[in-house]
């Protein structure tokens, strides 16, 4: 079983798609790749409309090898017996032999896209840069058709996801030989994602996700002997009496991600045992107890109370998650963790992020977090629809969540407690913050639908009760069911 997808740069895809002419006969490569686009163009036709002979597919073709790739995949989506027109936006420079084969196979080059299916966007490949051109940007916000994008929807950067202007918005994208970053850092202009195999020879990646199965092989659970210290004791230092709620919920998110034991130390402590009695409270951090994890910082507050409470647990030699309020206090005063020896993680969201930094996040998040990752000497998560976490010396890792329904008050308050329960466990950093945003936002998702095909807005209780059953299905990806007795 794969652990994880990876996410390869154009400048590695380059490489690659070299390597790869060297060892098979030229234009094998193309023909490969636009004979798997035209299936999947077949297929989304067959869906959309009923059927494939007899339907219209129209071609944006622009002057590189994705506009050669649509041109091939048209000839061969002719001979199935679809009307196929290409609109060709600098015709001067359109690949040579696909455009004789798109015609020998009676295919008809206009001005304009017409009455049409579907329409396949092959303007630009992973060399582009920068938003649609005028001419192209006008057809584009023309269409009224679903759009199957190849390789990547044109006018989003390849490598960053970065929207600067007018873009292609894709149903489906088909990528060949290998994702892109753009696949999961601009997946709401990609749509679902497709990968032809095209034989490319690839390195270990940059940017990877982790494989939801290995997520549910890895996930804690009790052993034969395990009883509650050994499966790890998550300390929580979060809310107080103005945010009673944030301890609420990241308590209960620590409780629910694993089967070990919960300590919470802070002024919710009423509030926390009055929805989960199984949690030890105690008045302050040294008479907390013993821990193998610190989460710290969801409505802790700022003041002087705790900036030492904040002190205290990153004086530990224990793994420590700072959330919401630490982050403003690191900000602050990044002394207090810079360089620590032991495992820390950081969850910023943009905001946050800004104020630690001095800067904005910008266009190339990937950049942006590995920077501070590596400048400060821990393991940082940028929240987002695409979650990012980077850790000195390693590939980063991204969890695209399928949609932002985590993007709610008080579900970063539940993230938090689940990657300190990971720890807790004793899971390197950086994949308990992966694995945690895995399963965070499938326990959204799950609390969105409801069992129902259609979602509706959540809030981060439900989120929180949907937990259990997203790692749940995690686990269940990994080993086969177990009949109940």
């Amino acid at each position: 079983m794969s652990t994880q997808r990876g996410y390869f740069t154009a400048d590695g895809v380059r490489a690659a798609e070299a390597e790869l002419f060297t060892r098979v006969p030229d234009g094998v490569p193309m023909r490969r790749a636009a004979h798997g686009l035209a299936t999947i163009v077949a297929g989304e036709l067959r869906a959309r409309t009923g059927g494939v002979a007899g339907r219209s597919v129209a071609l944006l073709v622009g002057s590189g090898d994705n506009g050669g790739d649509a041109l091939w995949a048209g000839a061969f989506l002719r001979r199935r017996g679809v009307a196929v027109t290409a609109v060709l936006l600098n015709p001067e420079r359109a690949h040579a032999k696909g455009l004789a084969a798109l015609r020998a196979a009676g295919g008809r080059v206009r001005s304009e896209v017409g009455f049409a299916d579907l329409v396949i966007d092959g303007i630009v490949g992973i060399s582009g840069r920068g938003p649609l051109r005028p001419h192209a940007a006008e057809i584009v916000a023309g269409l009224d058709v679903p759009v199957v994008a190849v390789d990547l929807p044109s006018g989003v950067d390849p490598d960053t996801g970065a929207v600067a202007g007018p873009a292609v918005r894709a149903q489906v994208t088909v990528a060949f030989g290998a994702y892109k970053p753009v696949h999961a850092l601009a997946a709401p202009w990609c749509g679902r994602i497709e990968l032809v195999p095209i034989g490319l020879r690839l390195p270990e990646p940059d940017l990877a996700a982790l494989d939801p199965a290995s997520i549910g092989a890895r996930w804690p659970v009790p052993g034969a002997v395990d009883d509650k210290y050994t499966q790890g004791v998550t300390g929580i230092c979060a809310g107080g009496a103005t945010y009673p709620g944030a301890a609420v919920l990241c308590t209960g998110a620590a409780v629910a991600a694993t089967s070990g034991m919960v300590r919470y130390a802070g002024g919710a402590a009423a509030q926390v045992l009055s929805h989960f009695p199984e949690v030890v409270a105690a008045p302050s951090i040294p008479t907390t107890g013993r821990v193998q994890s610190w989460v710290f910082g969801p409505g802790a507050g700022t003041d002087t109370d705790a900036h030492e409470r904040l002190a205290q647990i990153l004086a530990t030699d224990l793994p420590v998650i700072v959330d919401a309020d630490g982050l403003t206090m690191l900000a602050e005063e990044p002394a207090l963790v810079r360089g620590r020896a032991a495992p820390t993680v950081l969850t910023p969201h943009a905001g946050e992020f800004a104020r630690l930094t001095g800067h904005e996040v910008g266009p190339d998040r990937v950049a942006a977090v590995r920077e501070l990752a590596e400048s400060w000497g821990l393991t940082v998560l940028l929240k987002g629809r695409a979650t990012l976490v980077a850790a000195p010396g390693r590939a980063t890792l991204v969890n695209e969540a399928g949609g932002s329904w985590a993007a709610t008050a008080g579900a970063g308050d539940v993230l938090s407690g689940v990657i300190g329960a990971l720890l807790a466990a004793g899971a390197e950093p950086a994949w308990a913050a992966a694995a945690a945003a895995r399963a965070h936002s499938l326990a959204a998702n799950l609390a969105a639908h409801g069992g129902h095909p259609t979602a509706a807005p959540i809030s981060a209780h439900p989120l929180l009760d949907h937990l259990r059953p997203a790692i749940r299905t995690l686990r269940a990806l990994a080993e086969p069911p177990v009949a109940a007795v």
